[in-house]
């Protein structure tokens, strides 16, 4: 077994002993020592490989505990690619070239334009002609087969286009009125579709009939498909430094196998968290179970709830989501506010307040971690008394709630959860992404309330960042953990209740992270860690704060081995480039 020793740069070990070190040793997967050059060289030995950080920064692999890799993954797996498509032509050649290789008939289909999943930055209205294209324009691509160009949540409304055949193929004709349910159907002058659906027409967290009839129709991810755009995405994570994920929300047994499936072809690169839904909420069709159905299914998953699994890939806990986003108009509230439509809501509750009694009260009897997806104030109020319930008839505490979101949370519902050992993941870019939104739709009053990051750790309440809708990048994540800034806009919501510091915002990502989640073996390179970790060009903890987003990650070692280089660093050796795996 040969050592690697890592020179060059500053090591930042995020561990209490030992902070900051100049050089970190690895041995066999695991962090072997970090301290002085001159002592990491003699523990290293002299057959040790050596590595020249050459001025960057060394800290351990980022944890993302809410990033849908899986989901996002599968969601792109096989698409044409237009996120950065510049106009029709573009776009109208993309389709071209993968209908030259698809047989007729066969659908093509297509990512929506520009930055998932808000699409603030970058849209459809960014092409050259500030709109999708039309039918008759994809048809000059192909009339062979169906097409579309998606639209993904959360944003609502939202906008997709179909071509000629692909019209046909869900059954849509000049004889369906203007306005079905929530869904627009555009129409020229001629009484002729165009081709350009608007409203609900999301991929998931949507339930509009209408639409919903629709998506029966269209194509499901292949194998080969899920396979390919789960193994890119995390390709993704590993280029950004992330070397563990949670996967805590809307997971099936299928996503599992899936998962199981890569970690027996040795094709995870990425150590993997996750729990399974006790009742999925997010995709269509959704109808409740009946009650009966639902403890039954809860009995059924609980035999996959505490696989501890190995170091790449354990299930542990059961999640449950009442609610959803406000963007949709689900959001559960005490105050009235405006749907994506205009209307006046308060919300649904998804899952009745029954199955979330059912819900704490078999997780605690069989010891089995409880997730909780809540974001709104009332669903906080409403699980908060259950718990309290829950716990006065178990010791629960030992085991740990996850809170998950707490996009909105009074001090007093966080001081509850912090009084019954809940432990919180959550998403800065919740307030970069929806705070206008919150605003314009809820009051510019929720904004006090709004991912109070500072008031949760104070309380004592235990946080882990994750990248869910995005931004999907995590050092622009620990970036709006300190500035709260709002996108478009730009205002920023940076009261004391929600600014952290430069490191706890990036203790979110490491340790902090590590520690909701009950690994102590990660999140930092204290001796006796996984070998995990990263060289960055820059210095996250002092270099300005409007860089940090742009920190690029020059390679990510997962376990010791590469599996992200971009190839500035100084070549490694033969017998390292053989443990490359990306």
């Amino acid at each position: 077994m040969t050592n690697t020793i890592i020179t060059g740069g500053r090591v930042l070990t995020l561990a209490s002993d030992t902070p900051e070190a100049e050089a970190l040793v690895l041995s066999g997967g695991r962090v072997l020592a970090a301290g002085d050059r001159d002592d990491m060289l003699a523990a290293a030995g002299p057959d040790a490989r050596h590595v020249d950080a050459e001025g960057g920064v060394v800290l351990p692999g980022l944890i993302d505990t809410h990033p849908h890799v899986m989901h996002f993954g599968m969601l792109a797996g096989g698409l044409v690619d237009l996120t950065d498509a510049v106009d029709h032509a573009d776009i109208v050649a993309r389709i071209r070239a993968r209908a030259a290789h698809t047989p007729p008939g066969q659908w093509i289909m297509c990512t929506p334009v520009g930055e998932p999943h808000y699409f603030i930055r970058r849209s459809e209205r960014d092409l050259l002609e500030r709109r999708l294209p039309d039918r008759w324009t994809l048809d000059a691509a192909t009339e062979a087969h169906p097409v579309l160009i998606q639209a993904w949540a959360p944003r609502m409304p939202n906008v997709v286009a179909f071509n000629t055949s692909g019209l046909r193929a869900v059954g849509l004709t000049a004889f369906v009125p203007d306005r079905v349910c929530d869904v627009e159907i555009d129409k020229n002058e001629a009484g002729e579709l165009t081709g350009i659906l608007r409203g609900p027409v999301t991929n998931y967290y949507t339930y509009d009939p209408f639409w919903g009839q629709i998506l029966t129709k269209l194509p499901r991810p292949s194998m080969a498909d899920a396979v390919a755009g789960t193994t890119a995405e995390m390709a993704r994570y590993s280029a950004q430094g992330v070397t563990s994920v949670y996967e805590g929300h809307a997971m099936e047994p299928e996503h599992i196998a899936l998962y199981r499936h890569l970690r027996a072809t040795d094709a995870l690169t990425l150590r993997v968290m996750a729990t399974l839904d006790a009742e999925s909420v997010i995709f269509y069709p959704f109808d409740p179970l009946p009650y009966a159905e639902f403890a039954d299914r809860l009995r059924r998953l609980a035999a996959e709830a505490s696989d501890d699994g190995d170091d790449m890939l354990r299930v542990d806990g059961l999640t449950l989501s009442p609610g959803g986003p406000c963007f949709s108009g689900y959001f559960a509230t005490y105050d009235s506010y405006l749907d994506p439509f205009g209307r006046r809501t308060r919300g649904v509750r998804f899952l009745s307040l029954e199955k979330e009694e059912e819900f704490a009260r078999f997780c605690a009897a069989n010891g089995i971690r409880a997730n909780l997806c809540l974001g709104a104030f009332r669903e906080h109020d409403d699980f908060l008394d259950i718990a309290e319930r829950v716990v006065r008839e178990h010791d629960f505490r030992d085991k740990r709630w996850i809170l998950q979101h707490a996009m909105t949370i009074t001090p007093r519902q966080a001081r509850r959860y912090a009084d019954l050992g809940f432990q919180v993941t959550t998403s800065a870019g919740f307030a970069w992404g929806k705070g206008a939104m919150y605003g314009e739709r809820m009051g510019e009053h929720v904004w006090r309330d709004l991912e109070p990051l500072h008031r949760l750790t104070e309380i004592g309440l235990d946080l882990g960042g994750g990248s869910d809708w995005g931004p999907k990048n995590p050092w622009e994540q620990i970036e709006l953990a300190q500035t709260h800034r709002f996108a478009g806009s730009g205002h920023r919501n940076d009261g004391p209740d929600q600014k952290l510091s430069r490191l706890e915002a990036l203790r979110m990502w490491t340790t902090g992270a590590a520690k909701v989640l009950g690994r102590p073996e990660i999140g930092s390179l204290a001796p006796g860690s996984h070998a995990d970790v990263v060289i960055v060009d820059r210095d996250p903890l002092t270099c300005p704060i409007v860089d940090l987003p742009d920190t690029r990650v020059l390679r990510t070692y997962l376990g010791g081995s590469i599996v992200h280089d971009r190839g500035e660093l100084a070549s490694p050796s033969a017998a390292e480039t053989e443990e490359v795996r990306s």
